[in-house]
């Protein structure tokens, strides 16, 4: 399944998330939810304080860790997301 998360950093620690991200070993800051997690992408705000990132996982429980390791700094919200076939398909079964 795919899973889009939007976040916005809480004011105070956007200075302090930012270095934290910096300094993570290429690899690692997609690591943080356990086995079974990959990131797709991800893409930062100007800001500093806000974001979204696409990750693919079996378990809903795998990136409900992810998000719960970070949201004492930051707001978090997890929604499933389907690509544009499967957007097709369902437009296609209202017609009938």
């Amino acid at each position: 399944m795919l899973f889009m998360s939007h976040y916005t950093t809480h004011p105070e620690y956007r200075h302090s998330n930012l270095q934290a991200f910096a300094k993570m070993p290429a690899g690692d800051e997609a690591g943080d939810g356990g086995d079974g997690l990959r990131l797709v992408g991800r893409w930062h705000g100007l800001d500093g304080r806000t974001g979204v990132a696409i990750f693919e996982c079996d378990d809903p429980k795998t990136i409900a860790l992810r998000s719960i390791a970070w949201a004492t700094t930051m707001d978090i919200t997890v929604t499933p997301v389907v690509g544009d076939e499967a957007v097709k398909a369902i437009g296609a079964a209202l017609g009938r």
